[in-house]
C-alpha cells in the first residue's frame, strides 16, 4: 500500500544524502490491529454542515450512501492514530488521533486505514492529509465546497455521477505526489483551483458541464495531462515558457490561448507552469 510513498521518501533521502547529509528513517511503534467506528449524525439547524477530515499517513477511502453525515470504520495498528471525532457548531472534526511526527517516519509496518461514506446532505467538505493513498468517489453527493490540502500523495479522484449541489470553490493544493482527478465537471464548479508542486497530474474534465466555469491550474516540475470531452466549448490559455506542450491540432490557436468550439456552457481554463511536460488531450 506504501510502495509509492517510501520511493518518493527513498529519493528524498538519497537527494539529502547526496549533499553530504544522512539519516535513519524512525520506526513507529506498531501494535495489534485494531477497528473503530467513525459515525456522525447530521447536525440539526443548519442548511449546510462543515466536515473537516484531517488524515496524515495510511490509506483514505471515500464514497456516497451513508444515512448520517458519515459512517466508516477506521483500521490501524498504531494506538494513536484511533480517530477523534469533535464539532463545534455546523462544523465537525474528524482527526488522526495524537500521534506527533518528529522526523521523516518509516511507513513499511504501519496499517492505517479510513473507509467512509458520506451522506447526501449539503455540505462543505475539507480534506487536510499527508503521505497517504486515497480513493475517492464523490459523486452523488452534495458537495458546496471542497478543499483538498495533501503532501506527499498517490490520489485518485473520481466524480463519477453529477453533484447534487451548486459548487462554489473546488480547491486541490498537492506536493511532491501524484494526483488523477476524474469527471470533474461532474463535481458542478463554479471555481476549480489546482496547486502543484513536483509529481504526475492528471485532470479529466468529463462529465456533465451543467453553467460556465473557470480553473486556474498551477504546477512547478513534472507531467501534467489534462483531459477534455470533444464538442466541450473550451478557451485553454497556457503560460509557461519553459514547458514542453503537446496538444491537439483540432485547437484553434491565437497566441497563448486555445479555442475548442462546442456546444453549451463555456469552460475557461488558465494553466501556469514550470517545467513541466504539459498534455492536453481530448476523449
Amino acid at each position: 500500500m506504501y510502495r509509492k510513498l517510501i520511493t518518493l521518501m527513498l529519493i528524498l533521502t538519497l537527494g539529502v544524502s547526496a549533499c553530504g547529509v544522512s539519516f535513519d528513517l524512525p520506526e513507529i511503534n506498531t501494535g495489534p490491529t485494531e477497528t473503530s467506528p467513525i459515525e456522525v449524525t447530521q447536525p440539526q439547524g443548519e442548511t449546510t454542515t462543515r466536515l473537516v477530515l484531517t488524515f496524515g499517513a495510511g490509506k483514505l477511502l471515500i464514497g456516497s450512501g451513508a444515512d448520517n453525515l458519515i459512517s466508516g470504520l477506521a483500521t490501524y495498528n498504531v494506538t494513536d492514530f484511533k480517530p477523534e471525532i469533535t464539532s463545534s457548531g455546523n462544523t465537525v472534526f474528524v482527526t488522526q488521533g495524537s500521534y506527533t511526527l518528529n522526523k521523516l517516519p518509516n511507513f513499511s509496518k504501519v496499517i492505517n486505514t479510513w473507509d467512509l461514506k458520506l451522506g447526501s446532505a449539503p455540505m462543505d467538505l475539507e480534506i487536510s492529509a499527508g503521505a497517504y493513498q486515497a480513493e475517492m468517489d464523490l459523486g452523488d453527493l452534495a458537495l458546496t465546497n471542497l478543499t483538498i490540502k495533501d503532501g506527499a500523495s498517490d490520489v485518485n479522484l473520481n466524480f463519477s455521477e453529477p453533484n447534487r449541489a451548486a459548487m462554489n470553490l473546488l480547491s486541490y493544493e498537492t506536493g511532491a505526489s501524484q494526483v488523477e482527478l476524474k469527471g470533474l465537471a461532474n463535481a458542478n464548479f463554479s471555481i476549480l483551483k489546482f496547486i502543484g508542486g513536483a509529481g504526475n497530474y492528471s485532470l479529466d474534465f468529463s462529465g456533465d458541464l451543467q453553467h460556465d466555469a473557470a480553473a486556474s491550474i498551477n504546477t512547478g516540475l513534472g507531467n501534467l495531462t489534462i483531459t477534455i470531452p470533444e464538442g466541450l466549448k473550451v478557451q485553454l490559455t497556457i503560460d509557461g515558457s519553459l514547458a514542453n506542450i503537446t496538444i491537439n491540432s483540432n485547437w484553434v490557436k491565437m497566441g497563448n490561448t486555445y479555442s475548442q468550439e462546442g456546444s453549451g456552457p463555456m469552460l475557461t481554463i488558465v494553466v501556469d507552469v514550470g517545467a513541466t511536460n504539459l498534455i492536453v488531450t481530448n476523449n
